[in-house]
């Protein structure tokens, strides 16, 4: 695959075998972007898990300290005096019934989808629409709830899900690279921590088995996960 010139440029800062610190890569991560845009960095764990087994998930939610960097669009599936609390914690839409139907005539302009549980029954037929895009309301991820202020303000705020795909990867975003070294390094730390405490008890061997993060243009930088391997309470 031919890469662009900037690409090649800032492959050349990165060590391609080699494993960095957290901090390290993430600077490197910052350093080696260099598209007109403010890109996302984004982190790819895979782990030594089997999504095909259901002891073996991993899935959750965790808010980022400094967010995510972009404006998440928030919907919310809810009824009576719920849709006024649902706007005024910062939700862009709030219904029932008219909303399931605007979504089957094709409109999908939101990033996450939140639910009270009474509702469920009505989102069900939306499967199809919003599972394949990982927009389907779920009580793991704390989108399925009955506090749709908290649940919200908790997307405003940078609330992401993270989930194994069908390789035993996640995919996360972790900030933009106008965040700099130090928060992007914070963030990384929250999901890893929340990943390590996601360990499925049937997962035997290994967890995290590697760790790449890279902006949206830029090359991928390894990180050592030596220290994730470590029990969940000290995985700081």
């Amino acid at each position: 695959m031919k890469r662009g010139k900037n690409y090649q440029e800032s492959s050349k800062l990165i060590e391609k075998l080699r494993l960095y610190d957290s901090n390290e890569a993430l600077d490197l991560c910052c350093k080696a972007s260099k598209a007109k845009f403010d890109e996302t960095v984004e982190a790819h764990i895979r782990l030594g898990v089997d999504s095909r087994h259901a002891d073996q998930q991993v899935r959750g939610a965790v808010v980022l300290p400094n967010g995510t960097g972009k404006d998440v669009r928030v919907v919310v599936f809810c009824k009576d005096e719920s849709v006024k609390s649902a706007l005024e914690a910062g939700a862009d839409y709030a219904g029932s019934a008219e909303l399931v139907q605007k979504i089957q005539g094709g409109w999908l302009d939101f990033d996450v989808v939140i639910a009270t549980p009474d509702m469920m029954g009505q989102i069900g037929r939306l499967g199809k629409v919003l599972g394949p895009r990982g927009l389907m309301p779920s009580p793991k991820a704390g989108t399925v709830t009955p506090d749709v202020v908290k649940a919200v303000t908790e997307a405003k705020a940078g609330k992401i899900e993270y989930r194994l795909d069908k390789t035993n990867i996640i995919h996360c975003p972790i900030g933009k690279v106008s965040f700099g070294k130090e928060k992007l390094l914070e963030n990384f730390e929250t999901l890893m921590t929340a990943i390590v405490k996601a360990k499925p008890a049937a997962a035997k061997g290994q967890y995290i088995k590697s760790c790449v993060v890279a902006s949206t243009m830029g090359p991928g930088v390894k990180i050592t996960t030596a220290k994730y391997q470590a029990a969940p309470q000290e995985a700081k």
